[in-house]
């Protein structure tokens, strides 16, 4: 399995945003700058971030962005989901109409098994330890 470099991007913004935890709110351009992303990417991933409940943003002079909840609750399958969906390893779990092996696979009930395998090692790892955080 491999992440698509948007998720990677997601994570390495969020990691740096929970740099700030506690702070004051820091800007998506501050964040494309800490990170080196650029500036264009980083503000679709805001939004996409903050959509999915894991980043706060507000306007004004005293505004910007924070995380929603504590870094020791936002964990990387968190992260992932919100850039690309529900964790699957294969299409099929969700829509198996465009299989052709659809009437004969012996092995289409057991993904929903290893689906959750991966996605709740994914939820043991928690933002706090990805951003390096001594919390």
């Amino acid at each position: 399995m491999r992440l698509s470099s948007m998720a990677d991007y997601a994570v390495v913004t969020m990691s740096a945003a929970a740099r700030h935890c506690g702070g004051a709110r820091v800007s998506a351009a501050e964040l494309a700058a800490e990170t080196g992303l650029p500036a264009p990417t980083v503000q679709k991933l805001v939004s996409r971030l903050t959509a999915a409940g894991l980043l706060r943003s507000a306007r004004g002079a005293h505004g910007g962005l924070k995380l929603a909840r504590p870094a020791a609750a936002i964990t990387l399958a968190d992260i992932i989901e919100a850039v690309e969906g529900p964790i699957a390893l294969t299409a099929c779990v969700e829509d198996a109409r465009d299989c052709g092996l659809e009437d004969c696979c012996t092995v289409r009930p057991h993904w929903a098994t290893v689906n959750a395998a991966m996605r709740g090692a994914l939820a043991q790892v928690s933002l706090i330890q990805l951003a390096g955080a001594a919390r």
